[in-house]
Formats: C-alpha cells, sequence, structure tokens
C-alpha cells in the first residue's frame, strides 16, 4: 500500500522485548529510490542517538496503534554501532551495521526487496569487500530533501513537500510537489521515475514533465488513499508508462 513518509514520521518502533523509538526519518537510494533505513529515535531510553533499521526487519505493521513491530531485540540495537545520522553514511560504516545485525548487503547484488532478504552467506562477497574499501554511498535523508526546488521542462513549478512510499517494497513512487506559490493550494504527484537530473549541492530537482501538464494534473490529497483509478489519472496527464504495467 502506498503511504506518506510524513504520516510514517513518529510512529512507534517495537522490538521483541519493548519499545526502542520512533520513526524520525527515512534513508533513501538515489539512484533507485528505495528506501534503506528507517531512522529511529530512541528518545530517552538511549537519550541523544538515533539508530538505523533496515526495512527487512520491520514486521507487519499496526495502523490502529501506530506501531512497527521489529524483528530485533533492545540489546541488538543498543549495541549497534554508533553512527551519526546527521552525516552522510559511509560505505564502510553500513558495512559494520550490517554485519552486526547479519543484514545481507544490498550493494553489488542487486537493488531489489527481495535481495535485500536473502542470508548474508549468500552474499557476494567479493561486493563487500569493494564497497569497504570505496566508502561512499548514495544514501539521501528524506528530511534534507524535503524543501528541494522543482524545475519543470519549462519553468519552475515548486518544491518537494513530502514522499510516497510502497509499504511493501519500500520504493519511494511519487514525490509529493507543492506547487501553491502559483496555484493556490494545489500539490500534485512526481515520479521519481521522471526525474532527469538532482544538484545535491543547489538543492534543485528537474523532471521531464511541463508547467502545463502540471496545471492538469490531479490535485494530491494527503487525507485520501491512492487509488489505482487515482494513479492512472495522475500517468495519464504526464504520457508516461504506469509502474505497475
Amino acid at each position: 500500500m502506498l503511504r506518506s513518509i510524513r504520516h510514517l514520521s513518529g510512529l512507534s518502533i517495537i522490538a521483541l522485548d519493548g519499545e526502542i523509538g520512533k520513526v524520525h526519518s527515512f534513508f533513501f537510494d538515489d539512484s533507485s529510490w528505495t528506501i534503506r533505513y528507517l531512522v529511529v529515535d530512541t528518545g530517552r531510553w538511549l537519550p541523544g542517538r538515533k539508530v538505523l533499521i533496515s526495512p527487512t526487519s520491520l514486521g507487519p505493521p499496526d495502523w490502529k496503534t501506530h506501531m512497527f513491530p521489529v524483528t530485533l531485540t533492545r540489546e541488538q540495537v543498543r549495541s549497534s554501532p554508533d553512527i551519526d545520522t546527521d552525516k552522510p553514511v559511509s560505505r564502510q560504516r553500513e558495512v559494520e551495521l550490517r554485519r552486526h545485525y547479519h543484514w545481507a548487503p544490498y550493494w553489488g547484488v542487486g537493488y531489489g526487496f527481495e535481495l535485500m532478504q536473502q542470508q548474508a552467506a549468500a552474499a557476494d562477497q567479493a561486493a563487500v569487500a569493494v564497497a569497504e574499501a570505496k566508502g561512499d554511498t548514495h544514501l539521501r535523508s528524506t528530511r534534507e530533501v524535503r524543501g528541494y526546488r522543482i524545475h519543470a521542462t519549462d519553468a519552475e513549478i515548486g518544491h518537494i513537500e513530502d514522499f510516497i512510499v510502497s509499504d511493501e517494497e519500500w520504493i519511494i513512487r511519487y514525490l509529493v510537489a507543492d506547487v501553491g506559490t502559483w496555484l493556490a493550494g494545489r500539490k500534485v504527484l512526481i515520479s521519481p521515475n521522471w526525474v532527469r537530473g538532482i544538484s545535491w549541492d543547489d538543492r534543485e530537482v528537474w523532471v521531464d514533465v511541463t508547467k502545463a501538464q502540471v496545471e492538469t494534473s490531479p490535485p494530491y490529497n494527503e487525507s485520501e488513499s491512492l487509488s489505482r483509478r487515482y494513479e492512472s489519472q495522475v500517468h495519464d496527464v504526464y504520457g508516461h508508462p504506469k509502474y505497475w504495467e
């Protein structure tokens, strides 16, 4: 199901033996737009600390109680590598984290969600060694990218307000664009597949849509669930292939 990142923020993360904190933000891979980690604020339990949790450790969420169960213990989380989530996460730190939890590395063996769920023993060890030596990463924070200016092919149209993610595959399906500067109070959806370029330094995104298409796109209402019919209307307006086909 498609979920708003903003609505997922603040959900309680429940380990096998108790609560560990609340969802603070997410790290996604800027080449595949796949969510790689939840950033969890541990609050009073581990004051001043935020930890990274892979979606592969998540159980089915309880939306009524706003809780996310994880297949980890509090001790595993407490003893996990201390990573400064306010700074870029290096590949070496990811290697340390995944070794601690016995998570399979996603780099070098493909980016699919199913591959992330394989046992660490089946991972490509050569790719891990290369990753350790390389020491860089494509991870980006949803909090950091929120607010980036969006440029259509013929004009600036607004800024990134939120993200829509599939809670089954943990892939970002849409950017929520706030275009209220010229369409009062309006928000629209734009697929990451239509992104032509990003300037991380200048906080700008260029997308393969026109201002006129944005103007005729069906407005996004965050209080309503996204139906396949609505998604079809969005794709038809922009003339781009539907990801589910």
